[in-house]
This record gives C-alpha cells, structure tokens and sequence, in this order.
C-alpha cells in the first residue's frame, strides 16, 4: 500500500462549548465545535464541520469530525474523520524524537487518524470507497500565554492522503 497526497485543510472553531466531569481517576472532557475553512489539493473547497470530541484523563483527545466540502467546481462532498489529538506531552516527546522540535511547534499538538468520503458528485464518486490517512497538527499563535490563548485563535492544519490498495506479498 501507499498514500497519495489528496488535499490540506486548514481551519479553525469560530464557537464552542465543553463540560467537564471530574472524578477519582482524574477529569475527562466532553466537548462540541463548530469548524470552518478551506481545503487545498486534489479537492479544493470549502470546509464546514463539527467536532465533538473526548478528551481522556491523558489528555488525548478523540476526534470525532463530521462535515462537507463544498468543492469550487459544485460539488459537495460528506466527510467524517476519526483520530487522535495527541497531547501536549506526548507531541513534545515526539517532536524531538524526529528532530522536529522548535519554538513554533513547543505549543503544538499533533493529530493522527483517518478519513472517510462520500458524495454523488460523478468527478469525485472515487471516493465513496476510499479510505484516507490524517496526520495534521493543531497551531496554537506563538508569543501568546497558553492559557490566554483563546478557541479560535488556533488553526488546525491536516493532510489528507488516500490509501492507495496495493497486493500484498504472496
């Protein structure tokens, strides 16, 4: 198998709400945010979304996007994406594991998941049995304190690469 580049999405959520349950073994989070943004590449559109994650007592979240690319040609295009936002810590450790550490990824958390696709669109019907690789970051602004930093000054910035079905070794 292999992944070929289908497209980058950048966006942000412009609202969100969130509670928090707090227990013996620690505080996990459930959360709901609106998304919108672009998406460059292969499919170049529109983005608009929800995210409705949980975030684990480790920090990690369980991302859990719905919604559709409006492609500049017309079409419209359903997506759901499942991962992981991975935290902090653990974005840290492997940043410098890949030599990729530096002042603007010190706030950032990495994202890792995959991608499913459907639409009636004739051009881009090759995707209703697609399935996609996600690796993306979230981008908090650098200079800001963390814990002023606010929803919608982040960006969340995700590659997107169909997995291309290869045979496998007999």
């Amino acid at each position: 198998m292999r992944l070929e580049p289908l497209y980058t999405i950048r966006f942000s959520y412009p609202d969100d709400v969130g509670v928090s349950l707090v227990g013996k073994k620690g505080t996990e989070e459930a959360h709901f945010l609106f998304a919108e943004g672009t998406c460059e590449g292969r499919v170049s559109g529109k983005f608009r979304g929800s995210n409705h994650p949980r975030r684990r007592t480790d920090e990690t979240f369980l991302m859990n996007i719905q919604g559709y690319i409006e492609t500049r040609d017309g079409a419209l295009i359903m997506l759901d994406y499942q991962g992981y936002g991975r935290s902090t810590d653990r974005s840290q450790e492997l940043y410098k594991a890949y030599s990729a550490a530096n002042e603007r990824t010190k706030l950032r958390r990495q994202v890792v998941g995959f991608a499913k696709h459907v639409t009636d669109s004739e051009k881009y019907h090759w995707l209703n049995d697609s399935v996609c690789a996600i690796s993306g970051e979230v981008r908090a602004p650098v200079g800001i304190p963390r814990e002023q930093v606010k929803q919608l000054d982040v960006t969340l910035v995700f590659d997107v690469a169909e997995l291309i079905w290869e045979s496998p070794p007999e």
